[in-house]
């Protein structure tokens, strides 16, 4: 008799959310509120919670021992120092003209015409100012690096972790024992991503039922353009621009990519957090697309710090929308001006929910705009902030291919191969 074929853990993680989604919407529609906070309090909210910090407590070590590893694995200053600039130019590029194409689009579709009605939830919103770009530099390098560590600080985690692996690639072979205990240290902890994704199709299903439970579909369909004009722009980035660059630059099949890493994807989407996603694409960039460790280590945690196109087409379109509620028309230089301060603000930000928010505050402020405005569109940003998470991580995966490729990092027979052995992949294959 032929054993029965065990469900993949994609699978599982799909029907966690599929069912947490309809839970949602069933319990929203026909519960009453206070049943709704119980539930949340007794069992989501615990649930969605445990799964999160499991993900949350790997994301420091990870990063710092794989990106020491990767940066000592390349071995020549030279060929780190182009991986570095190739990869910071490309990220630059994408998050500006992400930016540029929602700017375009929101200008067609016009979401914020005859939104006038929505000016009296207008709200205060709590400002940040925009960050002098030489301060962004300069706190790049921690003064404590254990400090930096305990507070997460990823911009200096990852200076000192490549500046730690360059000082152990110069020392040689007296080295290489501490580097050996460090990579040591490094399966151990993707080990351990392993253990807590078993958990994933249970977290998954706890969040996104929290979501739709709490946000409801009145929201929704008061800013459903608005909300449609994003996701529209978020599917050109993720399937036109990330596929084009696959196909063109990396010169590999974007449809093998979007096969193998739409399981990150599903995580990213519930757990709104590019750094929360870090273990998980590292183990599936490696693993699954062929990436040498070398590369992914390097690009993937710099990428969920410093790559931010999702953040970064929700602020232009943002932008043009509370501009066309209020009925202020926007120039093309302010327009630029949008392009150049969301593009520089997403260096830095910290890769975690709703931080796109405070740095439109920033972009409005910038060009005039009134900051009251991001109160219109607070209550979808909760979901659409989980859409573009999945762009955030995709844009990193996406580099990471095209630069493992470029330098000839990239194991093509595991990145066209079909079939992957479960042992040998966090993730079941399909």
């Amino acid at each position: 008799m032929k054993p029965k074929k065990k469900m993949s853990l994609t699978i599982k993680i799909l029907l966690g959310l599929l069912l947490g989604v309809a839970f949602g919407i069933v319990s929203n529609m026909f519960f009453e509120k206070a049943i709704n906070e119980s539930i949340i309090k007794w069992v989501l909210d615990p649930a969605g919670n445990v799964f999160l910090r499991g993900i949350k407590m790997l994301v420091v070590p990870l990063v710092l021992c794989s990106l020491i590893c990767g940066t000592a694995s390349v071995g020549d200053i030279k060929k780190l120092g182009r991986l570095g600039v190739r990869t910071m130019v490309y990220y630059t590029a994408t998050t500006a003209f992400a930016i540029s194409i929602a700017i375009m689009l929101a200008n067609i579709i016009k979401p914020g015409l005859g939104g006038e009605q929505l000016l009296s939830t207008a709200k205060s919103f709590k400002t940040a100012d925009a960050p002098f770009i030489m301060d962004v530099f300069v706190n790049m390098v921690p003064t404590n690096p254990i400090e930096s560590l305990v507070k997460g600080e990823m911009l200096q985690i990852i200076t000192f972790a490549i500046l730690f692996g360059i000082a152990a690639t110069m020392i040689g072979k007296a080295a290489q024992p501490m580097l050996d205990i460090i990579s040591q240290i490094n399966e151990v902890l993707l080990k351990i991503i392993g253990i807590v994704m078993l958990f994933a199709p249970v977290g998954v299903f706890a969040l996104i039922s929290k979501v739709i439970m709490i946000q409801g579909s009145d929201v929704l369909i008061k800013l459903f353009k608005y909300g449609i004009t994003i996701v529209l722009v978020l599917l050109i980035q993720l399937i036109v621009v990330y596929g084009s660059a696959l196909k063109f630059i990396g010169r590999v099949s974007p449809i093998m990519f979007f096969r193998k890493f739409w399981p990150v994807m599903v995580v990213a989407f519930s757990t709104s957090s590019s750094n929360a996603t870090i273990p998980i694409n590292l183990e599936t960039c490696e693993k699954k697309l062929g990436v040498k460790e070398a590369i992914a280590s390097f690009t993937i945690p710099l990428g969920a710090t410093i790559n931010m196109d999702g953040t970064a087409i929700m602020q232009g379109v943002a932008t043009v929308f509370i501009a066309q509620v209020y009925g202020i028309p926007l120039t093309i230089n302010q327009m630029l001006m949008v392009v150049l301060t969301a593009t520089l603000a997403s260096v830095g930000t910290a890769g975690v929910p709703g931080v796109g928010l405070i740095t439109l505050s920033m972009v409005l402020q910038q060009v005039g705009l009134p900051v009251e405005g991001i109160s219109l569109v607070l209550g979808i940003d909760r979901i659409l902030d989980m859409m573009r998470t999945v762009v955030n991580v995709s844009g990193d995966a996406t580099a990471t291919v095209i630069m493992a490729n470029l330098e000839k990092e990239l194991d093509l027979d595991v990145y066209n191969q079909k079939y992957i052995c479960e042992e040998k992949c966090v993730l079941d294959a399909e």
